[in-house]
This record gives structure tokens, sequence and C-alpha cells, in this order.
């Protein structure tokens, strides 16, 4: 069972939020690359346009969380630094949600449950249950069997999810032919998509034990036919891939109810592809407490994806390391490499992911929590002792 993540010290709350946001003559919002930090970001995007405050967002894998210079205020969403953040135990969707409030200004409910769902937590429980209930004042919500996707079409959702893997994950042609063999009509019933579920949760957890509970992640959506995505959950899938695969595309959905979502769902489904091609095809390799796979993929957004896939659906150990690069796969020498890291606890990620980079690297960079981090290095052949430094400080 999983632990709370521990919270940075630097970690502000929702008061201190609204109260730096409340002063600030311009607002530089810094987020990682993931869904719930992107809704969050949208949230605070919206309530400083709301009260006319000048803002900017930016969102990056390893993002630059250095303090502001002059009456810039710089908001770390998803990771420690800037002047104030938004990052610990606490979906950062949760605490910006909050400080609107707290600004006088009504969060965007669905927009900001969709970073909850991002961040594996319930949405029927504690501050999200608040937000359920704005939404349902809003649209229609139904929690309801079958998978969670932003779209109706079920192959496609099927397909593209990025919240599961499967063997039929990444390839469309492969969605459609297991649905066909499941008999499912074109308007699913609730116990057709009650039988999808038990398909899929087979097919999911077939190689991992972890993958029992991850695949949850997946089912029992709750389900929003009036909206501009399909359910809740199929919304933050978008937003986490929209995040780390086009994040001007991200921001824009975000910071806007006209936002576009025909791109953001293109980004999803490359994502998707992208993310599932590089975990069938990566290499493994076992050690004690790290579960290592190197991939032909340099995007470190696309590797943070990768590393959860991996640790979720695949690893026999709590910490996976994901390497890419060009050159990688083929033990060359190359320097555009990148790395994502993800754990079952608290692991200390950030931290020894910045001294694995700094054994290879000295002008390299990393960004992280406790359970996630992320770097870009040049490897000049040093990959595997990358690997061994970053077992070493682990």
């Amino acid at each position: 069972m999983s632990t709370a993540p521990a919270v940075p010290e630097d970690a502000a709350d929702a008061g201190e939020i609204a109260a730096a946001l409340r002063e600030a003559p311009f607002v530089r919002v810094v987020a990682a690359a993931d869904g719930d930090a992107l809704a969050a970001s949208g949230v605070l995007a919206r309530a400083c346009r709301e009260r006319s405050t000048p803002f900017q967002v930016r969102v990056d894998p390893i993002p630059n969380l250095t303090p502001g210079e002059g009456d810039d205020l710089v908001v770390g969403v998803g990771a420690a630094g800037g002047d104030v953040a938004l990052a610990g135990a606490e979906p950062a969707s949760l605490v910006a949600a909050a400080a609107a409030r707290e600004l006088g200004v009504d969060p965007d409910p669905t927009l900001a449950l969709a970073g909850v769902a991002t961040a594996d937590r319930p949405l029927d429980s504690g501050d999200a249950a608040a937000l359920l209930d704005a939404v349902r004042e809003r649209t229609a919500v139904e929690r309801r069997p079958g998978l969670a996707t932003p779209t109706p079409d079920l192959a496609d959702g099927l397909a593209h999810s990025t919240l599961v893997s499967a063997p039929v994950s990444g390839d469309p042609e492969a969605a459609r032919e297991a649905l066909s063999k499941l008999d499912l009509p074109s308007e699913p019933t609730e116990e057709d998509r009650r039988r999808l579920a038990s398909w899929l949760a087979i097919e999911a957890t077939a190689s991992s034990v972890r993958a029992t509970e991850a695949v949850e992640r997946a089912l029992r959506p709750h389900a929003t036919p009036d909206a501009r995505v399909a359910t809740i959950e199929g919304f933050g899938d978008a937003l986490d891939a929209v995040a780390r695969e086009r994040p001007g595309t991200g921001v824009a959905l975000a910071i806007r109810d006209d936002g576009p979502v025909a791109a953001t769902l293109d980004a999803w489904r490359g994502h998707a592809r992208a993310v599932h091609e590089a975990l069938t095809t990566a290499t493994t390799g076992r050690y004690d407490g790290v579960f290592v796979a190197r991939v032909d993929e340099a995007d470190p957004g696309r590797l943070g994806t990768v590393a959860r896939l991996c640790r979720d659906f695949q690893s026999p150990e709590p910490v996976v390391l994901v390497v890419g690069g060009a050159a990688t796969a083929a033990g060359s020498d190359g320097a555009a490499t990148a790395a994502a890291a993800a754990s079952v606890d608290d692991a200390r990620l950030a931290d020894v992911t910045r001294e694995a980079v700094r054994a290879v690297d000295a002008d390299g960079s990393s960004a992280g929590d406790a359970r996630r981090a992320t770097a870009r290095f040049d490897a000049d052949g040093e990959v595997s002792r990358f690997i061994t430094a970053f077992r070493e400080a682990l």
C-alpha cells in the first residue's frame, strides 16, 4: 500500500498561494508536464484573468523554477521551486481550486477534477467531492462500468489510453478487432461495458501483480455525455498526454473554455502510440530494487509516461528507471539522452536522479519529487554509468 508523498518544505497552501497572487502585478506559472500540473495551471491562470492580473503559463517536463526578478511572481506547479510552489501530498489541482476560491473566483470544476484524476485520487471523497458536486450542477455525470476515455469511440479509447497497458494498446486495428470479438454494439449497454471492463482487466493484469490495482484507474469512469469529453478520467488522461506531447496546445485547452479539444485528442493519440511502442520494444534489466528499461525515445515527457506504465504493468521491482535516446537501444554512444523514473512509494527520486545526472554531466538537468523524476543529460557514452549512479544513489 502506497503512503502519501512527503510535502516539500517550500510547498505553499491555498491561502499562501492566493495571497501571493493577490499582490502580484505579473504572474508566471511554470508547471511540470503532467495532467495535474496542467489542470492546476489552468485554474490559476483563469483566476488571474478574472482578476485582470497579467500572466504567462509554461509547461515543461523539466521546469526551470528560478524565482522571479523584479515584480514577477513565479508559481511552481507540480515541482518545488519558484517564489511559491504547489507541490506536495495534495493534488496541485485541489490546491489551485482552493486558492481560486480564496480569490473570489469559482474554479472550473471539470478541469480541476480531471487533474485530480491524473493524480490517482478518488473523485468522490474529501475536497474532490465538492468539485464533483459542482460539475453535476453544470452537466450530467454518471458513474458507470466500462473504460475511461476522452472520446465516446470505445476502440479509440482502448487503443490510445495511457491509463492502462494491454496487448491492444497503441494499435487501433487490434482494438477494433478485440471489440468485434466481444460483440459490442455501437451503443453499448451497462452490461456490455461491464464485459469490456472484465476483459480488459484480465488482459492488462496478465504480466504483473501490481497491474491488478493499477488497471482500476481505467475502469468505472465518471461519464459526462454532454460535456466536451466523454469521461472525467478520460479528460485527465488527455490532459496528461497533451502536457507531455504538445504543451502549448495543453495550455490553450486549460485556460480557455473554447480550447482546442480536437488538437488535444490528436496529441493524446500520438502520445499513446509512441509510448506504447517504446514500452513494447524496450530492452529491460532487473536489479535489486530497480527495473531498468532502455528505449529508442529521447523525449522526456514521453519517457515519464513509459516509466509510469512500466512501473504499474511490467516491473517486478518498486522503482523503474527508463533511459532513452537515439543511441541507447543499440548500446552505442550518443548525446541526446533523457531519463525518467517512477516508484511505488517515496524513494527520493528527485534527489537520486539529480545525483545520477551529476555523475555523468555537470550541465545536465533534472526535476521531480519523491516518486517521479525526469532528466536530460549528455550521455557521451555514459548511459551505463548513469544507470549505475542511479542505483547507487537509490
